[in-house]
């Protein structure tokens, strides 16, 4: 097991002492899903290792926040913050995000290895950029800083 995975599970054990629903309807949800990703990979027993733990933390919070856009759209602001709530909790267990001078930096190894000229390049460079930044830095954000050093 992983040692997010690990961590994972003394944090719901905490969240039940303290009593704090936020937290443990959050954890357990991921708990669920970091499950249901094993099963996928290959049956009962398989445990993630610690990037494809990371990936499914990842796709909790991406749900959430199409869950906020959704909820302020309908007008349930206390939905919204519910979600947000469990977007903090999830959040601990990423690595640190990369500052935007990393990202510029990264962006600008991936072209020079790619040898990208246009917009064409794209995504030989947002390939090779997500995987310098090991998923430090928002899928959009990157997308941005590729296509504006592109054009």
């Amino acid at each position: 097991m992983s040692n997010t995975a690990t961590q994972i599970s003394e944090d719901i054990k905490t969240a039940m002492r303290a009593k704090d629903t936020i937290a443990l309807n959050s954890l357990r949800a991921l708990k669920s899903a970091l499950t249901n990703a094993a099963i996928e990979k290959g049956g009962l027993g398989t445990e993630l290792d610690e990037p494809e733990t990371l990936a499914v933390i990842r796709k909790q919070i991406k749900q959430r926040q199409d869950s906020i856009a959704q909820f302020e759209k309908a007008d349930r602001p206390e939905l919204a913050a519910t979600e947000k709530a469990e977007i903090e909790v999830l959040s601990k267990y990423l690595p640190a995000a990369l500052s935007e001078e990393q990202i510029l930096a990264i962006i600008e190894q991936a072209v020079s290895e790619t040898g990208a000229t246009s917009k064409a390049d794209m995504g030989k460079v947002m390939k090779l950029a997500q995987e310098l930044s090991e998923g430090r830095a928002d899928g959009k954000l990157l997308s941005a800083a590729v296509m504006k050093r592109l054009s």
